[in-house]
């Protein structure tokens, strides 16, 4: 029989700010490829110098708190609120350019 595994999106919050912004992985495996991530940030951004270019796909919405995502290309910026998402492709430069700085924005990201 398979393990299942329950909890809340929203338990364990850190609460304070962090120096960093923390990641979990909820679900996923890497030999299938797909991973499941709770993100969360105050005001943390990917440095200006730096983007994503990540392997695979990534699915993400904010819960909680706002996020800008910008590209390394003629895209125009994404804000995120509450229940937006974006679906982002493989090798798509990209950085967060900006999150809520006074509360947690809470991220799902689906990697696949």
């Amino acid at each position: 029989m398979t393990e299942f595994d329950s909890g809340n999106i929203f338990s364990g919050l850190p609460g304070t700010p962090q120096p960093e912004e923390l990641s979990q992985m909820l679900a996923g495996h890497l030999s299938n490829g797909v991973k499941i991530e709770r993100i969360v940030s105050r005001g943390h951004v990917t440095p200006d110098d730096e983007w994503y270019d990540q392997a695979q796909h990534e699915w993400v919405m904010v819960l909680q708190g706002e996020a800008v995502i910008a590209f390394d290309d003629e895209r125009d910026d994404i804000r995120l609120r509450p229940g937006d998402y974006v679906n982002i492709p493989a090798h798509c430069r990209h950085r967060v350019a900006w999150t809520t700085p006074d509360a947690d924005t809470v991220w799902l990201a689906v990697f696949f």
